[in-house]
Protein backbone atom coordinates (compact mmCIF):
# COMPACT_ATOMS: atom_id res chain seq x y z
CA UNK A 1 0.00 0.00 0.00
CA UNK A 2 1.22 3.42 -0.96
CA UNK A 3 2.19 6.44 1.71
CA UNK A 4 -0.68 8.31 0.39
CA UNK A 5 -2.93 5.29 0.66
CA UNK A 6 -1.74 4.66 4.34
CA UNK A 7 -1.97 8.25 5.37
CA UNK A 8 -5.35 9.46 3.73
CA UNK A 9 -7.47 9.61 6.49
CA UNK A 10 -4.82 11.61 8.99
CA UNK A 11 -4.32 14.12 5.74
CA UNK A 12 -7.96 14.56 5.62
CA UNK A 13 -8.38 15.11 9.79
CA UNK A 14 -5.79 17.62 9.56
CA UNK A 15 -7.14 19.81 6.55
CA UNK A 16 -10.45 19.35 8.42
CA UNK A 17 -8.76 20.79 12.05
CA UNK A 18 -7.04 23.60 9.50
CA UNK A 19 -10.94 24.69 7.93
CA UNK A 20 -12.53 24.43 11.35
CA UNK A 21 -10.10 27.65 12.13
CA UNK A 22 -11.92 30.86 10.92
CA UNK A 23 -9.19 32.89 8.84
CA UNK A 24 -11.02 35.77 7.79
CA UNK A 25 -8.55 38.27 6.85
CA UNK A 26 -11.37 40.85 5.74
CA UNK A 27 -13.19 41.25 9.35
CA UNK A 28 -11.16 42.49 12.04
CA UNK A 29 -12.97 40.22 14.61
CA UNK A 30 -11.42 37.22 13.28
CA UNK A 31 -7.75 38.55 13.77
CA UNK A 32 -6.88 36.13 16.31
CA UNK A 33 -7.60 33.14 13.93
CA UNK A 34 -6.44 34.03 10.89
CA UNK A 35 -2.91 34.14 13.25
CA UNK A 36 -3.75 30.72 14.04
CA UNK A 37 -4.28 29.71 11.00
CA UNK A 38 -0.60 30.71 9.99
CA UNK A 39 0.53 28.29 13.45
CA UNK A 40 -1.16 25.32 12.27
CA UNK A 41 0.33 25.77 9.04
CA UNK A 42 3.98 26.37 10.55
CA UNK A 43 3.60 23.24 12.53
CA UNK A 44 2.07 21.22 9.37
CA UNK A 45 5.18 22.13 7.41
CA UNK A 46 7.85 21.62 10.08
CA UNK A 47 6.25 18.02 10.87
CA UNK A 48 6.48 17.43 6.51
CA UNK A 49 10.48 18.22 7.05
CA UNK A 50 10.53 21.69 6.11
CA UNK A 51 13.47 23.71 7.52
CA UNK A 52 13.94 27.37 8.65
CA UNK A 53 10.22 26.81 8.88
CA UNK A 54 8.51 30.54 9.99
CA UNK A 55 6.23 33.40 10.83
CA UNK A 56 7.71 36.11 8.73
CA UNK A 57 6.51 39.14 9.81
CA UNK A 58 4.48 42.56 8.04
CA UNK A 59 2.73 45.12 8.25
CA UNK A 60 -0.36 42.74 8.24
CA UNK A 61 -0.72 39.31 8.42
CA UNK A 62 2.31 37.14 8.86
CA UNK A 63 3.83 34.73 6.14
CA UNK A 64 4.05 31.49 6.69
CA UNK A 65 8.28 30.29 4.68
CA UNK A 66 9.86 27.00 5.17
CA UNK A 67 12.28 25.22 2.75
CA UNK A 68 14.00 21.96 1.77
CA UNK A 69 17.10 23.10 0.15
CA UNK A 70 18.32 19.26 -0.82
CA UNK A 71 21.11 20.31 -3.60
CA UNK A 72 22.35 23.46 -5.20
CA UNK A 73 22.75 22.24 -8.38
CA UNK A 74 19.02 20.89 -8.34
CA UNK A 75 16.20 23.44 -9.84
CA UNK A 76 14.21 25.33 -6.91
CA UNK A 77 10.54 25.53 -6.97
CA UNK A 78 8.98 28.64 -5.26
CA UNK A 79 5.20 27.02 -4.06
CA UNK A 80 2.53 30.05 -3.44
CA UNK A 81 -0.57 29.84 -1.31
CA UNK A 82 -2.91 31.49 0.69
CA UNK A 83 -4.31 30.96 4.44
CA UNK A 84 -6.76 33.35 4.52
CA UNK A 85 -10.66 32.90 3.49
CA UNK A 86 -13.34 34.57 1.90
CA UNK A 87 -16.13 35.83 4.57
CA UNK A 88 -18.78 33.16 5.32
CA UNK A 89 -21.60 35.83 5.08
CA UNK A 90 -24.62 34.88 3.90
CA UNK A 91 -24.40 32.44 7.02
CA UNK A 92 -28.34 31.51 6.74
CA UNK A 93 -27.57 30.29 2.95
CA UNK A 94 -25.17 27.36 4.57
CA UNK A 95 -26.18 23.95 4.52
CA UNK A 96 -23.81 23.51 7.57
CA UNK A 97 -21.87 25.61 9.55
CA UNK A 98 -19.15 27.07 7.47
CA UNK A 99 -16.11 26.84 9.65
CA UNK A 100 -17.67 23.44 10.95
CA UNK A 101 -16.20 20.92 8.11
CA UNK A 102 -18.67 18.08 7.12
CA UNK A 103 -17.87 15.58 3.97
CA UNK A 104 -20.60 14.50 2.46
CA UNK A 105 -21.39 13.06 -0.93
CA UNK A 106 -17.62 12.71 -1.82
CA UNK A 107 -17.01 16.26 -0.80
CA UNK A 108 -15.74 18.75 2.31
CA UNK A 109 -17.95 21.14 2.59
CA UNK A 110 -16.33 24.32 4.87
CA UNK A 111 -15.09 27.45 3.71
CA UNK A 112 -11.80 26.92 2.14
CA UNK A 113 -12.33 23.95 1.56
CA UNK A 114 -10.90 24.51 -2.25
CA UNK A 115 -9.56 28.42 -1.81
CA UNK A 116 -7.18 27.80 -1.05
CA UNK A 117 -6.65 25.86 2.04
CA UNK A 118 -7.53 22.25 0.87
CA UNK A 119 -5.26 23.39 -2.44
CA UNK A 120 -2.34 24.34 -0.14
CA UNK A 121 -2.74 21.75 1.86
CA UNK A 122 -2.52 19.00 -1.38
CA UNK A 123 1.52 20.66 -1.61
CA UNK A 124 2.05 20.34 2.71
CA UNK A 125 1.28 16.47 2.23
CA UNK A 126 2.75 15.99 -1.25
CA UNK A 127 6.14 17.70 0.30
CA UNK A 128 6.04 15.05 3.57
CA UNK A 129 5.29 11.89 1.28
CA UNK A 130 7.99 12.94 -0.95
CA UNK A 131 10.18 13.13 2.27
CA UNK A 132 9.32 10.46 3.35
CA UNK A 133 10.85 8.19 -0.10
CA UNK A 134 13.89 9.48 -0.58
CA UNK A 135 15.45 12.72 -1.48
CA UNK A 136 13.51 16.03 -3.23
CA UNK A 137 13.87 15.79 -6.89
CA UNK A 138 14.32 19.94 -6.38
CA UNK A 139 14.82 22.05 -3.91
CA UNK A 140 11.66 23.76 -2.56
CA UNK A 141 10.47 26.80 -0.79
CA UNK A 142 7.01 27.46 0.37
CA UNK A 143 5.71 30.98 0.87
CA UNK A 144 2.29 31.18 2.32
CA UNK A 145 0.32 34.62 2.71
CA UNK A 146 -2.66 35.51 5.02
CA UNK A 147 -4.24 38.30 2.99
CA UNK A 148 -4.72 37.18 -0.35
CA UNK A 149 -8.82 37.70 0.24
CA UNK A 150 -7.95 41.55 0.59
CA UNK A 151 -5.33 42.42 -1.93
CA UNK A 152 -2.34 41.02 -0.96
CA UNK A 153 -1.17 44.00 0.18
CA UNK A 154 2.01 43.55 1.70
CA UNK A 155 3.01 40.27 -0.49
CA UNK A 156 4.55 43.22 -2.71
CA UNK A 157 6.80 44.72 -0.01
CA UNK A 158 7.98 41.32 1.35
CA UNK A 159 9.05 39.75 -1.75
CA UNK A 160 10.90 43.21 -2.50
CA UNK A 161 12.25 42.62 0.71
CA UNK A 162 13.14 39.09 0.45
CA UNK A 163 14.25 38.88 -3.19
CA UNK A 164 17.54 36.28 -2.21
CA UNK A 165 15.48 34.44 0.26
CA UNK A 166 12.76 33.70 -2.59
CA UNK A 167 14.84 33.19 -5.25
CA UNK A 168 14.07 30.32 -7.28
CA UNK A 169 13.02 28.80 -11.29
CA UNK A 170 9.67 29.09 -10.92
CA UNK A 171 6.51 29.67 -9.02
CA UNK A 172 3.45 26.61 -8.54
CA UNK A 173 0.65 27.58 -7.36
CA UNK A 174 -2.79 25.61 -6.92
CA UNK A 175 -5.76 28.04 -6.79
CA UNK A 176 -7.00 27.44 -9.66
CA UNK A 177 -8.86 24.58 -11.15
CA UNK A 178 -9.66 22.30 -13.86
CA UNK A 179 -12.20 21.48 -16.44
CA UNK A 180 -13.61 18.22 -14.39
CA UNK A 181 -12.37 15.18 -13.29
CA UNK A 182 -12.39 13.38 -16.57
CA UNK A 183 -10.22 16.34 -18.54
CA UNK A 184 -7.69 17.82 -17.04
CA UNK A 185 -6.48 21.22 -17.57
CA UNK A 186 -4.06 23.92 -17.23
CA UNK A 187 -4.81 26.88 -16.94
CA UNK A 188 -2.76 29.63 -19.07
CA UNK A 189 -4.28 32.72 -18.76
CA UNK A 190 -5.61 34.94 -15.48
CA UNK A 191 -7.55 38.10 -15.84
CA UNK A 192 -6.64 41.43 -14.16
CA UNK A 193 -9.10 43.37 -11.40
CA UNK A 194 -9.64 46.95 -10.78
CA UNK A 195 -12.26 46.74 -7.50
CA UNK A 196 -13.80 49.96 -6.52
CA UNK A 197 -16.41 51.49 -3.50
CA UNK A 198 -18.50 53.80 -4.33
CA UNK A 199 -20.50 56.13 -1.82
CA UNK A 200 -24.27 58.60 -3.38
CA UNK A 201 -24.79 60.80 -0.94
CA UNK A 202 -28.15 63.28 -1.71
CA UNK A 203 -29.84 65.16 1.50
CA UNK A 204 -28.11 65.86 4.68
CA UNK A 205 -30.50 63.56 6.40
CA UNK A 206 -32.35 60.71 5.81
CA UNK A 207 -36.27 61.87 4.91
CA UNK A 208 -39.76 61.27 4.72
CA UNK A 209 -40.48 59.67 1.51
CA UNK A 210 -44.57 61.43 1.10
CA UNK A 211 -42.62 64.90 2.26
CA UNK A 212 -39.55 64.97 0.02
CA UNK A 213 -40.45 62.22 -2.51
CA UNK A 214 -40.73 63.87 -6.26
CA UNK A 215 -38.62 66.90 -4.69
CA UNK A 216 -35.03 65.92 -3.85
CA UNK A 217 -32.44 63.52 -5.41
CA UNK A 218 -33.01 59.59 -4.02
CA UNK A 219 -29.15 58.70 -3.84
CA UNK A 220 -30.46 54.73 -4.47
CA UNK A 221 -32.26 55.81 -7.74
CA UNK A 222 -29.37 57.59 -8.94
CA UNK A 223 -26.64 55.10 -7.92
CA UNK A 224 -29.16 52.57 -9.68
CA UNK A 225 -29.14 54.39 -12.76
CA UNK A 226 -25.74 55.51 -12.83
CA UNK A 227 -24.35 51.47 -12.49
CA UNK A 228 -27.20 50.82 -15.51
CA UNK A 229 -25.37 53.46 -17.84
CA UNK A 230 -22.17 51.34 -17.67
CA UNK A 231 -23.38 49.10 -20.08
CA UNK A 232 -25.09 49.06 -23.38
CA UNK A 233 -28.13 47.20 -24.90
CA UNK A 234 -25.25 45.08 -26.05
CA UNK A 235 -23.89 44.69 -22.45
CA UNK A 236 -20.52 46.34 -23.86
CA UNK A 237 -19.00 48.93 -20.87
CA UNK A 238 -19.70 52.32 -21.50
CA UNK A 239 -16.30 53.80 -19.69
CA UNK A 240 -14.33 56.03 -22.53
CA UNK A 241 -11.36 53.87 -23.55
CA UNK A 242 -12.29 50.68 -21.60
CA UNK A 243 -11.32 49.18 -24.76
CA UNK A 244 -8.48 50.62 -26.05
CA UNK A 245 -5.76 48.43 -24.75
CA UNK A 246 -7.84 45.03 -24.95
CA UNK A 247 -6.10 42.65 -26.49
CA UNK A 248 -7.98 41.13 -29.92
CA UNK A 249 -7.60 37.41 -30.50
CA UNK A 250 -7.47 36.59 -34.16
CA UNK A 251 -10.57 33.96 -35.21
CA UNK A 252 -7.80 30.55 -35.30
CA UNK A 253 -6.67 32.04 -31.21
CA UNK A 254 -10.86 31.78 -30.73
CA UNK A 255 -11.56 28.69 -32.40
CA UNK A 256 -8.24 27.14 -30.63
CA UNK A 257 -9.79 28.52 -27.64
CA UNK A 258 -13.67 27.17 -28.25
CA UNK A 259 -11.96 23.87 -28.48
CA UNK A 260 -12.55 23.48 -24.59
CA UNK A 261 -15.50 20.71 -23.88
CA UNK A 262 -18.03 23.18 -22.86
CA UNK A 263 -21.78 22.92 -22.87
CA UNK A 264 -24.29 25.70 -22.60
CA UNK A 265 -26.75 24.08 -21.20
CA UNK A 266 -25.04 22.24 -18.28
CA UNK A 267 -23.65 25.34 -17.76
CA UNK A 268 -26.97 27.20 -17.22
CA UNK A 269 -27.90 24.11 -15.63
CA UNK A 270 -25.30 23.72 -13.36
CA UNK A 271 -26.54 27.22 -11.78
CA UNK A 272 -30.11 27.21 -12.19
CA UNK A 273 -29.93 30.10 -15.01
CA UNK A 274 -32.82 29.78 -18.25
CA UNK A 275 -30.05 31.36 -20.28
CA UNK A 276 -26.76 32.95 -20.39
CA UNK A 277 -26.17 36.18 -20.26
CA UNK A 278 -23.02 38.96 -21.51
CA UNK A 279 -21.28 40.66 -24.36
CA UNK A 280 -22.62 40.29 -27.52
CA UNK A 281 -20.64 38.56 -30.49
CA UNK A 282 -18.65 36.09 -28.15
CA UNK A 283 -19.29 32.88 -26.58
CA UNK A 284 -19.58 31.94 -23.04
CA UNK A 285 -16.06 30.67 -22.86
CA UNK A 286 -14.66 33.68 -24.25
CA UNK A 287 -16.68 35.93 -22.39
CA UNK A 288 -14.98 34.26 -19.18
CA UNK A 289 -11.76 34.25 -20.23
CA UNK A 290 -11.02 36.93 -22.70
CA UNK A 291 -13.17 39.73 -22.45
CA UNK A 292 -13.10 42.53 -19.46
CA UNK A 293 -16.45 42.17 -17.10
CA UNK A 294 -17.69 45.23 -15.02
CA UNK A 295 -19.68 43.68 -12.20
CA UNK A 296 -21.50 45.03 -8.78
CA UNK A 297 -20.59 42.66 -5.90
CA UNK A 298 -22.77 44.78 -3.60
CA UNK A 299 -25.26 47.71 -3.03
CA UNK A 300 -26.87 48.89 -0.44
CA UNK A 301 -28.56 52.06 1.05
CA UNK A 302 -31.81 53.03 3.02
CA UNK A 303 -33.72 50.96 5.30
CA UNK A 304 -33.63 47.10 4.92
CA UNK A 305 -34.65 45.70 8.59
CA UNK A 306 -37.89 43.87 8.68
CA UNK A 307 -41.42 45.32 7.77
CA UNK A 308 -41.67 49.13 6.08
CA UNK A 309 -39.84 52.18 6.79
CA UNK A 310 -40.35 54.98 4.53
CA UNK A 311 -37.25 57.15 3.84
CA UNK A 312 -35.45 58.24 1.18
CA UNK A 313 -31.92 57.29 2.21
CA UNK A 314 -29.32 60.10 2.43
CA UNK A 315 -26.30 57.71 1.22
CA UNK A 316 -26.06 54.71 -1.41
CA UNK A 317 -23.05 52.59 -1.61
CA UNK A 318 -21.92 50.22 -3.90
CA UNK A 319 -18.76 47.98 -4.84
CA UNK A 320 -18.03 47.39 -8.33
CA UNK A 321 -15.08 45.50 -9.97
CA UNK A 322 -13.53 44.47 -12.96
CA UNK A 323 -11.84 41.96 -14.69
CA UNK A 324 -9.32 42.98 -17.15
CA UNK A 325 -7.89 41.36 -19.79
CA UNK A 326 -3.84 41.89 -21.59
CA UNK A 327 -2.70 44.49 -22.33
CA UNK A 328 -4.94 46.67 -19.99
CA UNK A 329 -3.68 47.89 -16.50
CA UNK A 330 -5.32 48.33 -13.36
CA UNK A 331 -4.24 51.68 -13.00
CA UNK A 332 -5.53 52.88 -16.21
CA UNK A 333 -9.25 51.40 -15.45
CA UNK A 334 -9.01 52.52 -12.50
CA UNK A 335 -8.14 55.80 -13.32
CA UNK A 336 -11.10 55.83 -16.20
CA UNK A 337 -13.62 54.49 -14.28
CA UNK A 338 -13.07 56.82 -11.21
CA UNK A 339 -13.56 59.96 -13.86
CA UNK A 340 -16.56 58.43 -15.63
CA UNK A 341 -18.37 57.45 -12.64
CA UNK A 342 -18.05 61.26 -11.06
CA UNK A 343 -18.35 62.70 -14.32
CA UNK A 344 -22.01 60.75 -15.53
CA UNK A 345 -23.48 61.81 -11.43
CA UNK A 346 -26.28 64.76 -11.73
CA UNK A 347 -25.52 67.74 -9.74
CA UNK A 348 -27.76 67.26 -6.97
CA UNK A 349 -25.17 64.59 -5.60
CA UNK A 350 -22.39 63.85 -4.63
CA UNK A 351 -19.89 60.82 -5.65
CA UNK A 352 -17.06 59.45 -4.20
CA UNK A 353 -15.58 56.84 -5.72
CA UNK A 354 -12.42 55.13 -3.17
CA UNK A 355 -10.49 52.32 -4.87
CA UNK A 356 -9.68 49.48 -3.22
CA UNK A 357 -7.05 46.29 -4.57
CA UNK A 358 -6.30 45.61 -8.15
CA UNK A 359 -4.22 43.30 -10.52
CA UNK A 360 -2.62 42.95 -13.75
CA UNK A 361 -3.68 39.90 -15.90
CA UNK A 362 -1.28 37.35 -17.11
CA UNK A 363 -0.77 34.98 -19.73
CA UNK A 364 1.68 32.22 -18.88
CA UNK A 365 3.81 30.29 -21.73
CA UNK A 366 2.99 26.79 -22.72
CA UNK A 367 6.58 26.28 -23.96
CA UNK A 368 8.24 26.42 -20.86
CA UNK A 369 10.30 23.07 -18.91
CA UNK A 370 8.01 23.68 -16.02
CA UNK A 371 4.65 23.95 -18.07
CA UNK A 372 5.82 20.47 -19.73
CA UNK A 373 6.42 19.18 -16.66
CA UNK A 374 3.23 19.98 -15.06
CA UNK A 375 0.96 18.24 -18.25
CA UNK A 376 3.11 15.12 -18.62
CA UNK A 377 2.65 14.97 -14.44
CA UNK A 378 -1.88 15.28 -14.87
CA UNK A 379 -1.56 13.10 -18.21
CA UNK A 380 0.44 10.20 -15.67
CA UNK A 381 -2.61 10.98 -12.89
CA UNK A 382 -5.30 11.39 -15.27
CA UNK A 383 -4.38 9.33 -18.15
CA UNK A 384 -5.54 11.98 -20.39
CA UNK A 385 -3.88 14.90 -21.24
CA UNK A 386 -4.79 18.33 -20.32
CA UNK A 387 -6.04 20.86 -22.28
CA UNK A 388 -4.90 24.59 -21.45
CA UNK A 389 -7.07 27.09 -20.88
CA UNK A 390 -8.18 30.66 -19.87
CA UNK A 391 -9.08 31.43 -16.25
CA UNK A 392 -11.56 34.51 -15.43
CA UNK A 393 -10.72 34.80 -12.04
CA UNK A 394 -7.64 37.01 -10.84
CA UNK A 395 -4.87 36.18 -9.01
CA UNK A 396 -2.96 39.88 -9.30
CA UNK A 397 0.54 38.61 -7.46
CA UNK A 398 1.39 36.10 -10.68
CA UNK A 399 2.12 39.34 -12.20
CA UNK A 400 4.23 40.67 -9.50
CA UNK A 401 6.00 37.48 -9.39
CA UNK A 402 7.22 38.14 -12.87
CA UNK A 403 7.88 41.99 -12.61
CA UNK A 404 9.73 41.46 -9.39
CA UNK A 405 11.29 38.19 -9.32
CA UNK A 406 11.33 37.34 -12.88
CA UNK A 407 9.53 33.87 -12.60
CA UNK A 408 7.21 32.56 -14.69
CA UNK A 409 4.38 30.43 -12.84
CA UNK A 410 2.76 27.36 -13.56
CA UNK A 411 -1.25 27.02 -12.06
CA UNK A 412 -1.49 23.65 -11.31
CA UNK A 413 -5.08 23.76 -9.57
CA UNK A 414 -7.24 21.39 -9.19
CA UNK A 415 -10.74 22.73 -7.68
CA UNK A 416 -13.87 23.02 -10.19
CA UNK A 417 -15.96 25.19 -11.11
CA UNK A 418 -19.40 24.28 -9.04
CA UNK A 419 -17.11 24.04 -6.07
CA UNK A 420 -18.90 27.43 -4.86
CA UNK A 421 -15.56 29.43 -3.99
CA UNK A 422 -16.58 32.22 -2.47
CA UNK A 423 -20.49 31.62 -2.21
CA UNK A 424 -22.27 29.47 0.67
CA UNK A 425 -21.33 25.70 0.64
CA UNK A 426 -18.12 26.04 -0.71
CA UNK A 427 -16.93 22.17 -1.12
CA UNK A 428 -13.82 20.31 -2.39
CA UNK A 429 -13.88 16.92 -3.91
CA UNK A 430 -11.94 14.00 -1.75
CA UNK A 431 -10.97 12.87 -5.49
CA UNK A 432 -9.56 16.68 -6.19
CA UNK A 433 -7.44 16.79 -3.06
CA UNK A 434 -6.19 13.10 -2.96
CA UNK A 435 -5.42 13.47 -6.62
CA UNK A 436 -3.57 16.87 -6.29
CA UNK A 437 -1.18 15.10 -3.76
CA UNK A 438 -0.57 12.09 -6.10
CA UNK A 439 -0.02 14.57 -8.80
CA UNK A 440 2.35 17.11 -7.23
CA UNK A 441 5.09 14.64 -6.84
CA UNK A 442 5.42 13.96 -10.64
CA UNK A 443 5.58 17.86 -11.08
CA UNK A 444 8.81 17.90 -9.01
CA UNK A 445 10.19 14.52 -10.69
CA UNK A 446 9.15 16.17 -14.10
CA UNK A 447 10.42 19.00 -13.42
CA UNK A 448 13.87 18.18 -12.49
CA UNK A 449 14.36 15.85 -15.16
CA UNK A 450 13.52 18.15 -18.27
CA UNK A 451 16.09 20.86 -16.77
CA UNK A 452 18.74 18.42 -16.81
CA UNK A 453 18.49 18.13 -20.23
Amino acid sequence: MSYLQQNQERFLNELLDWLRIPSVSADPKFHGDVLRAAEYLKTRLEEAGLENVELCATAGYPIVYGEKLVDPNLPTVLVYGHYDVQPADPYELWDSPPFEPVVKDGNIYARGACDDKGQVYMHVKALEMMSQQGPLPCNVKVMVEGEEEVGSNNLGTFVRQNKDKLKADVILISDTGILSNEQPSIEVGLRGLSYHEVEVTGPNRDLHSGLYGGAVPNPINVLCKMIASLHDENNHITIPGFYDQVAVLSEEERAELNRVPHSDDEFKQSIGLKDTYGEAGYTTVERIGIRPTLDVNGIWGGYTGEGAKTVIASKAHAKISMRLVPHQTSAEITQLFQRHFESIAPSGVTVVVKPHHGGEPVVTPTDSVAYQAAAKALETSFGKKPIPTRGGGSIPIVAMFKTELGLDTVLLGFGLDSDAIHSPNEHYGLFNFFKGIETIPLFYQNYAAGMKQ
